[in-house]
C-alpha cells in the first residue's frame, strides 16, 4: 500500500484555490520563525495568511517571547504576495503540562509529542473557526524530525471535530430554523502538507541564514531541551567537539 503524498495533495488544493476568483484566508499554526520562513513563501502566494503562534509547550516565558518576536520580525521583512499578520495568544504553559502529565519520561517523537501536536492543532482549528478563516495548516511538517502522516491525521481529525461539533449543536432541542445555523461549507478546512519535501527544509535553513533568524536545537518543551542536552553530552563524551555536535543537530522545531 502506497503512502499518501501530502505534498501532492496540498498542490492539488492550491491549484483549485488559484482557479477561483478570490483569495481565500488561512490560519497557519507556527512553531517558530525558521520553520515559518519557507512555509510562508509558499502559502502567501495563494492565501491571505494569519500566523498563529500558539505554543504553550515552550520552556519559559522568555523563550516564548524571544521566538514570538523573531517570528514577527520575519513576517515584517519577508517579501510575500499577499499580506501576512500574526496572532500571539497569551503564554499558558499549564495547558501543555496538563496533556503531558504521566508522559514526562516518554522519548522524543513518542506519545507526549503526539498529544502536544493534538493540543496545538485542535486549538488552531477552533481559532480558525472563530476568526472566520477558510483553511488552517501548520508549519510542523517542515521538520525532518516530525511525522508528517501523524500531523496530517491530527489535522484531519481537528477538521472533522469542527463539523461534528456543529452537527451536535444543530441537533440540540430548540435549534430550529430560528437558530444561527452555520453552513458546513463555512467551516475551515485543514490543508494537508509535507513542507519538507522538494527541498523545503533545506530552503528553510537557507532563509534562516539570509534573515539571521534565531534557531534552537530543541523543539520547545522542557523535556525536549532535557533530551537535547543528554544527546549533546553523549556526543561530547564520544570525543566530538561542540561545533561538530551543533552541525549534526537539525535546528528549529524538531
Amino acid at each position: 500500500m502506497n503512502a499518501r503524498n501530502y505534498q501532492r495533495e496540498m498542490e492539488e488544493v492550491l491549484a483549485r484555490v488559484d482557479a477561483g476568483d478570490r483569495v481565500p484566508t488561512l490560519l497557519l499554526h507556527a512553531c517558530c520563525a525558521p520553520c515559518s520562513s519557507f512555509v510562508l513563501t509558499v502559502l502567501a502566494e495563494h492565501f491571505r495568511v494569519t500566523v498563529l503562534y500558539y505554543n504553550p509547550n515552550i520552556t519559559d516565558a522568555a523563550e516564548f517571547d524571544k521566538r514570538a518576536k523573531e517570528l514577527q520580525r520575519l513576517v515584517d521583512e519577508l517579501p510575500v504576495r499577499y499580506p501576512v499578520s500574526v496572532i500571539v495568544p497569551e503564554y499558558r504553559p499549564e495547558e501543555f503540562y496538563e496533556i503531558a502529565r504521566g508522559l514526562e519520561q516518554e522519548p522524543e517523537r513518542g506519545r507526549r509529542c503526539e498529544q502536544c501536536f493534538r493540543l496545538r492543532l485542535m486549538y488552531t482549528a477552533r481559532e480558525a473557526e472563530r476568526v472566520g478563516a477558510e483553511y488552517f495548516a501548520t508549519t510542523l511538517t517542515i521538520s525532518p524530525q516530525k511525522d508528517a502522516a501523524l500531523l496530517n491525521a491530527i489535522g484531519a481529525e481537528a477538521e472533522a471535530l469542527l463539523f461534528a461539533d456543529t452537527a451536535a449543536e444543530d441537533d440540540k432541542p430548540g435549534s430550529g430554523a430560528e437558530s444561527e445555523e452555520k453552513p458546513a461549507g463555512s467551516l475551515p478546512k485543514y490543508l494537508p502538507s509535507d513542507f519538507k519535501k522538494k527541498g523545503g527544509y533545506a530552503e528553510s535553513v537557507r532563509l534562516s541564514e539570509v534573515y539571521g533568524l534565531y534557531r534552537q536545537n530543541y523543539c520547545g518543551c522542557a523535556f525536549s531541551k532535557r533530551d537535547a542536552a543528554l544527546r549533546d553530552r553523549a556526543k561530547a563524551a564520544a570525543g566530538q567537539s561542540p561545533a561538530a555536535v551543533a552541525k549534526q543537530e537539525p535546528e528549529g522545531d524538531l
